[in-house]
């Protein structure tokens, strides 16, 4: 157990050697390639502007997503009603994207559990 502590020490010893030494360059470089994003003066006054604008964007938008998502919905409904009319291709698509969802929970609950596959603390 203490030799993995030495190795693992020595890694982040090595990795920030890595960002003391190449650090202020790759900033330079990242603000300089997005240059165009960045707004000026950058004041915390600025930075509050452009959080109430995107809040208020986005709440703006909650109207033109229901629309979409209620044409979704009935097109499911559409599906729905003529599902004799369904390929076996449809429908293998749509059983893997609910195993899919299924296994994404499967993971987000292993995860929420501290990778504890019984969830029980030994």
């Amino acid at each position: 157990m203490a030799s993995n502590l030495n190795l693992v020490r020595a890694k982040a010893a090595e990795a920030s050697k890595v960002v003391a030494k190449n650090g202020s360059s790759y900033y330079k470089q990242l603000l300089e390639q997005n240059k165009q994003s960045i707004q000026e003066p950058p004041t915390v006054e600025k930075c509050q502007l452009l959080a109430n604008q995107l809040f208020y964007t986005r709440l703006a938008s909650i109207p033109g997503r229901y629309e979409s998502f209620l044409k979704e919905l009935d097109y499911v409904k559409h599906l729905w009603r003529n599902r004799r009319e369904l390929k076996t291709e449809d429908v293998g698509i749509a059983a893997l994207f609910g195993l899919e969802c299924y296994a994404w929970y499967c993971v987000g609950e292993i995860v929420g559990r501290g990778f504890k596959i019984t969830g029980y603390h030994v």
